[in-house]
């Protein structure tokens, strides 16, 4: 069984996807293909998805009993000693993050100050 996950794809890309598998909700794909079919459908979606992302969870025969492939996503499946967990890739700089109190915490510590 497989789930495949498109995000900001052409709709072509939906409609080629629909011959194969079962859209539940838009952009939500699930279906029982072959591995072979499996594996030219990612290829399919990798090469028609212009800007957009991908995920497929299909399953596979291992201690987890599921593997992910991801195309221009936030999150990376990352192996932590045999178990594939999604990791979400970390913003290029934290130089933007403001220091000190928030506006809010300022005021109450201002009314609570009288």
């Amino acid at each position: 069984m497989i789930v495949l996950v498109v995000t900001a794809c052409p709709a072509g890309l939906r409609g080629d996807l629909t011959k194969w598998l079962l859209e539940v909700t838009p952009g939500v794909f699930v279906g029982t293909p072959s591995a072979r079919i499996r594996d030219l459908l990612w290829d399919r979606t990798v090469a028609l998805c212009n800007d957009g992302r991908a995920l497929l969870v299909y399953s596979s025969n291992s201690e987890q009993g599921m593997e992910f492939r991801t195309h221009r996503h936030s999150w990376v499946p990352t192996d932590f000693d045999g178990i594939t967990l999604m990791m979400r890739k970390h913003p290029p700089s934290e130089a933007k993050r403001r220091k000190g109190w928030s506006k809010a915490r300022r005021q109450r510590a201002a009314y609570e100050a009288r």
